[in-house]
């Protein structure tokens, strides 16, 4: 033991001695603790990638479908999305109401069986292959091969589907994909063969010659609920031609149109048999124009003629009148085709409106649907579109017959067929007119109208029965229903099932040549039967070559060319996803109809239409029973989300950023739910973690905390709700009543489907945890109270905490599993709530007779006490921080001053008072009360008339004795008008106080006169508080915990030299006492340390303009000097060597020496014995020489 300072001591003397901070990790003299320790800042998207795996593991989805078997069903049927793009947020919100709504369903205790399914059929996935294999029209379909073609379908149906699969579990949404439906499959086409065979067999089913909707681009007609779902506002041409008569030279009839494209089809021209007429004399060429009197000033102002100076009205005639007038056509095409005894002369029709044009209305019955009917009336067309004119191709363009214009796509061609027109003098007006018209929803092209065959299904004729099915449905919101889907169904059309196109579900109809025998098939059997060979496979290739003998005589029956409108695919879904009725039949109806759907407010004339009709006709009763409807979600400028513009944050980044449940979150907070439209922000997103998730976590990780700390002192945390209802802490009741109050509010809420309603109600519990509960009960939890009151407190939390996490688990899965994972760790085996996942526990039952309202009263009102306290400090500019001698509360009210009574030792605390004393107003100490009356004008208007002005003055000049008569009789006369506390209301405030450091301020419930009276023991306190703040913020940027071993030092440091007289001096001096007790541990004088310390963090302060130092050093033995020099006789390298030998033990070992006895130390041949608490303490705190 012969070392001198240059040798082995030496080295461990100066590695021992002060240095910069470092990286320190504390030992701690604690038993396990129940909770496992938490970053102060946590990566929310990392672990939600964590959580994930932890579900992949226990094989979270499928064991809760495990757990619930059994249970009574909650039947959800989810629309099938085309898989041949990638999820937007529009799928992302549709995926996280239903995912919430069919958690919480199972946290109800229902079983709830959940498939994803794919629209595989249609327009997407077509126009994908015409543009790969460049497909200009249906003749290139037929020279490759409707079997080629099909298969090259086939092959990109799935194509985003692992992508697909893996945003949607990103985001949470709980589905199973393993177990899901493609509308391809041949059971699921097989169904939807039986739900037409069901219309069909009823007689619902039709075929007729119908003018359109028709989409160029698809070269297939769209029925009228997918037209309405995508008008644009367009620029078209407005053009006036003249129409040569035949019977009078020079004589010309006007016409207006928006489509010249639809001229060279022209067969007639319409006029209203009760409108009036003018035959008018041109004074400039002397030729004569036939025009609606209503619409001539308008035709003049278009063409810049003065009505009276450039013309002359020869006579004015009724339409009818002018029926049988003939013309000459536009254009030749057709002279050598047509029966000129019926066409180009002139008709009559009701149809003809004011509103535009010339009141003339040009007819080509193959492109409008009036003008068909108009034409069949007056016989210029047959019924089945004989003589019809339509020389146009399947894509929109014009056939050889129409020569000049040959090939050009109808649309196009307008500008031609106008300078034509103008060309030849038949041309009046050239202009444009800005409106409104339906566009192809899937090619976003220009539709037109045209006379087709095409097969329908009746709905006109069941509208009352559609109606009185969606009266038995509830919707969220109820206006979306009762409005826009109750309207669409008194106006709905009889429905256009049949699409020309190639990859989809074949209509099952074989006809004869002239479609007067029709067989309908209804199953697979069915068809085999005709076929003589095992059907594998329903696409058009696979059966378009099966034929059915006619049993009338007419050769072979063929099937039809159509497929099915893809929205008749999704409509049949509750049937076809389940093969019904070809299996499942028995689960199938006692599930039928479904308790849940959710879609976008588009689906009003889409997917909800379409469930509807076919559930009413097949069944007679609606698909669903709850809707929830939501709007659309669009770009944070409101414009339409457009990948080219990539105007709006990628979905996967804002996970990558902040997490799935931040926009889940974000989304069900907004309009968007209430079926309004959402303007994604990214700065939305960004607020939830910032004013939601964070504060929430910090809650739960001062729980945490101060668990942790409270079984360092007193052993294992068990919590128990009992302590709650026992507990006489007003505050502890209360939070316990929010909670239960929210738990009925949430399972009300949440059966009602009304999501918007419950977000905002559970993030107002965490506000009232984090700002009030924990706020004002911070000490409390951290023993200033005593062990009992602590571990009520923290009883308290942990239970609001485990209730909240489980309520809000259906909105934001993967922050509720992280908080629960360890939460549930304090909760015994076999306990209600305790289960491998938070999403495996039941929505826990509330309590009702914790719903105290009195408390709940009480709180409020010292709530708003405090607040107003805090307005009246920022008012004087004084910080909260700096206590105030004391606050008067005035006010009248007995019961209110009870309930601040009560609460009083949270108001002195929050308002940072010494004293809180009571008023009521009236007992002349320096306070009076004034009152204030105001008018309710809008309650007197009708009752005061012309009086209004005389009793607003009268109420201006009422004394203060007349206010309170009033303020106690609840009403007063004035100028002969009874006047009650309805119509007048009352504010009370404080006068004018002599002191000028007394401060009032006042609202509808509270008068407060708060005393800012400098004080210099008052001064003391602000900056003992200070220190403190300062030291425990020294702590938290050290990454400590309540049980780390740590010793903490401070000194002031004036000028850089320690010790210089100064206020803080005289602070750490005098109220030394008061600081360790906010801190909960010794703070000792930098003067103290002995400089073998390990510096674990050192920081330097500014505090009222001086300087204070705080150390925080590694828990290490402290000697005791006057002892240690005893024991070596004053020795000093005995007195090195004892030391630092004692030195070289951590804190742990040196505790477990000292249990077994002393420390012997051999110097220089002399042994030394030390003593723990003698010659020196297991750290500066257990030193009680220095007490």
């Amino acid at each position: 033991s012969r070392y001198g300072r240059s040798g082995f001591w030496g080295s461990l003397f100066r590695h021992a001695r002060p240095g910069p901070p470092c990286t320190f990790h504390p030992v701690r003299m604690v038993p396990q603790p129940t909770f496992a320790p938490l970053p102060e800042k946590p990566s929310f998207p990392q672990e939600e990638e964590a959580t994930l795996k932890y579900w992949k593991d226990i094989d979270a989805f499928q064991e809760s479908l495990r757990q619930s078997k059994g249970k009574e069903p909650f039947n959800f049927y989810d629309g099938p999305p085309f898989a041949t793009g990638l999820p937007h947020y529009g799928h992302i919100l549709a995926g996280t109401v239903k995912d919430v709504v069919c958690r919480h369903a199972h946290q109800r205790g229902y079983h709830v069986e959940r498939r994803f399914g794919w629209d595989c059929h249609g327009v997407p996935v077509e126009g994908i292959i015409d543009k790969k294999l460049n497909i200009q029209g249906r003749q290139d379909v037929l020279k490759m091969g409707i079997d080629k073609y099909n298969e090259e379908c086939r092959s990109i149906v799935q194509m985003y589907t692992n992508e697909w699969r893996q945003i949607v579990e990103r985001f949470g949404r709980w589905i199973d994909f393993d177990n899901d439906y493609k509308t391809m499959d041949l059971t699921f086409m097989e169904s939807i063969w039986w739900c037409f065979k069901e219309l069909f067999d009823k007689g619902l089913v039709y075929r007729a010659f119908r003018v359109m909707a028709y989409s160029t681009a698809l070269a297939t007609p769209l029925s009228n609920f997918e037209v309405a779902q995508n008008y644009k506002e367009v620029s078209d041409p407005s053009i006036i031609v003249q129409f040569k008569r035949k019977d009078k030279e020079n004589a010309h009839v006007l016409a207006w149109t928006t489509t010249p494209w639809t001229l060279p089809s022209n067969l007639a021209l319409c006029v209203h048999p009760e409108l009036k007429y003018l035959k008018l004399k041109k004074k400039w060429d002397g030729g004569e124009w036939i025009v609606g009197k209503d619409r001539f000033d308008w035709v003049c102002s278009c063409i810049k003629k003065d009505p009276k100076k450039d013309f002359e009205v020869l006579e004015e005639v009724p339409g009818e009148s002018l029926v049988g007038i003939t013309y000459e056509p536009l254009f030749p095409y057709f002279k050598e085709t047509v029966d000129q005894s019926k066409v180009w002369r002139l008709v009559s029709d009701k149809y003809v409106t004011t509103a535009a044009g010339t009141c003339i209305v040009h007819q080509a019955p193959a492109f409008g649907e009036d003008d068909y009917r108009v034409c069949v009336k007056y016989g210029i067309i047959a019924k089945d579109g004989t003589g019809m004119l339509q020389p146009i191709d399947e894509g929109g363009c014009y056939t050889k017959e129409v020569w000049d214009f040959k090939g050009q796509h109808v649309k196009e061609a307008d500008a031609n067929i106008k300078q034509m027109l103008k060309t030849e003098g038949k041309l009046v007006f050239n202009g444009t007119e800005v409106h409104n018209y339906p566009h192809c929803w899937r090619s976003e092209t220009p539709l037109i109208y045209r006379a087709i065959p095409a097969w329908f299904v009746k709905v006109e004729e069941t509208r009352d029965k559609l109606i009185a099915n969606n009266n038995e449905t509830y919707w969220v919101p109820s206006f979306v229903k009762e409005r826009r889907f109750h309207n669409w169904l008194v106006e709905a059309r009889d429905w256009c099932i049949a699409r020309s196109r190639y990859w989809g579900t074949p209509i099952p109809l074989w006809v004869s040549d002239d479609f007067e025998e029709v067989v309908c098939i209804g199953s697979v059997a069915e068809l085999e039967k005709y076929a003589g060979r095992k059907i594998t496979d329903l696409h058009r290739h696979f059966i378009d070559d099966i034929t059915i003998p006619s049993k009338k005589g007419k050769g072979v029956l063929k099937r039809i060319d159509e497929v099915f409108d893809c929205w008749f695919e999704s409509g049949s879904m509750p049937y076809s996803s389940k093969h019904y009725p070809f299996e499942n039949k028995e689960d199938f109806e006692n599930s039928f109809p479904a308790h849940f759907i959710a879609e976008g407010l588009d689906q009003t004339r889409g997917w909800f239409y379409t469930l509807m009709v076919l559930s009413t006709h097949i069944f007679n009763k609606p698909a669903f029973k709850n809707l929830i409807c939501f709007g659309l979600v669009l770009a944070a400028d409101g414009k339409k989300m457009s990948k080219r513009l990539m105007n709006y944050p990628d979905p996967t980044e804002m996970c990558n950023i902040y997490g799935a449940d931040a926009v889940r979150l974000y989304m069900c907070n907004s309009p968007v739910v209430r079926a309004e439209p959402l303007k994604f922000k990214e700065e939305g997103v960004k607020d939830i973690v910032k004013d939601v998730f964070l504060p929430w976590y910090n809650v739960y990780r001062f729980l945490v905390e101060q668990t942790t700390r409270y079984e360092a002192e007193h052993g294992k945390f068990v919590p128990d709700p009992n302590r709650i209802k026992k507990s006489s802490n007003l505050m502890d009741k209360w939070i316990n009543a929010a909670m239960h109050s929210l738990i009925k509010f949430v399972r009300d809420e949440m059966d009602a489907y009304r999501l918007y309603t419950v977000v905002g109600r559970l993030t107002r519990l965490l506000e009232d945890l984090r700002n009030w509960y924990v706020r004002l009960n911070r000490d409390r939890m951290k023993g200033a109270n005593g062990k009992d009151e602590a571990l009520t407190a923290l009883c308290t939390l942990y239970e609001v905490m485990l209730n909240l996490v489980v309520l809000l688990a259906p909105l934001t899965p993967f922050i509720t599993e992280l908080l629960y994972q360890n939460l549930s760790k304090a909760l015994p085996d076999g306990h209600a709530m305790k289960a491998k996942s938070v999403h495996f526990v039941m929505v826990p039952e509330y309590d009702e007779g914790a719903l105290d309202p009195d408390i709940q009263r009480a709180v409020e009102r010292m709530q708003g006490l405090v607040e107003l306290g805090r307005l009246a400090r920022e008012q004087r500019k004084v910080t909260s921080k700096m206590p105030l001698k004391g606050m008067t509360v005035i006010n009248k009210d007995p019961a209110y001053i009870k309930d601040i009574k009560t609460l009083q030792e949270y108001v002195s605390e929050e308002v940072n008072v010494m004293q809180v004393s009571y008023k009521d107003g009236s007992d002349g100490d320096g306070v009076s009360v004034t009152l204030t009356p105001t008018l309710n004008f809008r309650a007197l208007g009708q009752k005061l008339g012309k009086d209004m002005k005389a009793v607003k003055a009268a109420v201006e000049k009422l004394s203060q004795e007349d206010l309170a008569a009033f303020e106690r009789d609840s009403k007063i006369t004035i100028c002969g008008h009874e006047i009650t506390t309805e119509e007048m209301t009352l504010s009370r405030g404080v006068s004018e106080l002599k002191d000028q450091h007394l401060h009032a301020i006042s609202d509808n419930d509270n008068m407060l006169v708060l005393d800012f009276t400098p004080d210099e023991e008052l001064f003391r306190i602000y900056l003992s508080r200070e220190v403190v703040n300062r030291v425990q913020k020294t702590r938290k940027e050290a990454k400590l915990r309540p049980d780390d071993l740590v010793d903490m030092w401070a000194a002031p440091v004036t000028n850089g030299k320690k010790g210089a007289t100064s206020k803080l001096s005289e602070v750490l001096s005098k109220k030394k006492a008061f600081i360790e007790e906010k801190l909960r541990n010794r703070l000792f004088s930098e003067s103290l340390r002995q400089g073998h310390e390990l510096v674990v963090k050192q920081e330097v302060f500014d505090i009222d303009d001086e300087n204070l130092q705080v150390t925080i050093t590694a828990k290490s033995p402290f000697f005791n000097d006057a002892e240690m020099k005893k024991l070596t006789s004053g020795d000093a390298t005995a007195d090195f060597c004892c030391r630092n030998y004692v030195n070289t033990f951590d804190i742990g070992k040196l505790t477990e020496r000292c249990k077994a006895g002393g420390i012997e130390v051999v110097c220089e041949g002399k042994t030394y014995k030390m003593e723990n608490k003698k010659h020196f303490a297991l750290g500066a705190a257990e030193a009680s020489w220095l007490s």
